[in-house]
């Protein structure tokens, strides 16, 4: 796979994302004068210096951008369905919303250092005002996928809301067992267990449920969303093996100041669980000693150990060659969207499945 095949994608996300953005902008641009309407209305006009530095927190987040992936995905299935984009543009905003606010809490919950080359949000303001704002980016998300009510039939506005709230559940629920079975320091964990972890955090948030979103605009039938989800599944499996061997290898160009954050804390991924199948006897036993220690208390030469060992036995090239296959099931899937008739978004799928692929290279 050639990184020319995807550029199709690239662009098209490119030119969806900046209209994405403005929207984004605009509401979050609203939802501030209304909160400073209601502040006038109770004769607090005297607190809106407080305000604005609560919606600068808020912003912070948005602001920082993003691959804008999961937007852009609804945009595609909607537009190659024959949805005009200003019909799908609230649902792509709202699921970008969705993100920045789960970030904030993941950034949090993880430790983590940094967010799109910027300290974490909770490294700036502390957990307690981190919390808030993306309690408060939530409460945007909903705001934003309420005007659908606005510019949809109130039918087929309630039906994206209930995917909507039905792929968040899934997500929080993958997130959930994520984290259980890290905080039990896990040992037996099989890679269906990382898989099933995969499927609900990663499946159902970055590729099905945005596909299925702009599909549900277009009015398509249970068959053909589920022929999305099915479509989804290896591309999402591969996204996410992606994505971990991203943490152990790149810097994303200077943006990210720590590398194998997974190591720091103790992820179960398929990397790891190959590397522990492999180990001698010696290595697993030093490596379990060092899983088994917090975040703050691993060291960086106990992580890069780790990550030694990881070459050693082939564990990275392990998981490059497993995405390479769901990369191509996902390919082999693609036929079966036949709902989708216009070559050019055939041609734009098939481009972004490269791109999943490819991305960090």
């Amino acid at each position: 796979m050639k990184q020319s095949s995807t550029t199709l994608f690239s662009n098209y996300l490119n030119e969806k994302k900046q209209q994405t953005w403005n929207l984004i902008t605009t509401c979050l641009d609203e939802f501030r004068q209304v909160d400073g309407e209601v502040l006038h209305q109770m004769g607090q006009q005297a607190y809106e210096p407080l305000l604005d530095e609560h919606w600068q927190i808020v912003r912070d987040y948005p602001r920082r951008q993003g691959k804008y992936l999961r937007p852009g995905l609804v945009l595609l299935m909607a537009e190659a369905l024959g949805v005009p984009t200003q019909q799908a543009l609230h649902t792509a905003a709202a699921m970008q919303t969705s993100e920045d606010w789960i970030l904030i809490h993941d950034d949090l919950v993880d430790g983590s250092l940094e967010r799109r080359g910027k300290p974490a949000l909770h490294r700036i303001y502390g957990p307690e005002i981190a919390v808030n704002a993306g309690d408060t980016l939530h409460e945007c998300m909903h705001r934003i996928l309420n005007k659908n009510y606005q510019t949809l039939p109130a039918p087929l506005a309630a039906s994206v809301a209930n995917e909507f709230f039905r792929m968040l559940s899934r997500t929080t629920f993958g997130q959930y067992a994520e984290i259980k079975w890290t905080l039990e320091d896990r040992l037996d964990m099989s890679p269906a267990d990382v898989l099933f972890t995969i499927g609900g955090k990663t499946v159902y948030y970055t590729i099905a449920g945005p596909l299925r979103l702009g599909a549900i605009l277009a009015g398509a039938t249970p068959q053909q969303l589920q022929r999305l989800y099915e479509f989804s599944y290896p591309l999402g499996l591969c996204f996410q093996i992606r994505d971990d061997v991203l943490d152990l290898t790149s810097d994303f160009e200077g943006q990210k100041k720590q590398v194998c954050n997974d190591i720091y804390e103790g992820k179960r991924t398929l990397i790891l669980l190959h590397l522990m199948k492999h180990a001698a006897p010696n290595e697993l036993e030093q490596v379990v000693a060092i899983l088994a220690k917090t975040r703050e208390e691993k060291t960086a030469d106990e992580v890069a150990y780790i990550r030694s060992l990881m070459d050693k036995h082939g564990s990275i090239d392990y998981a490059e060659n497993e995405a390479r296959q769901y990369a191509r099931q996902a390919l082999d899937m693609l036929p079966a969207i036949n709902f989708i008739s216009n070559p050019h978004y055939v041609e734009l799928f098939r481009s972004m499945v490269h791109f999943i692929l490819e991305r960090g290279r």
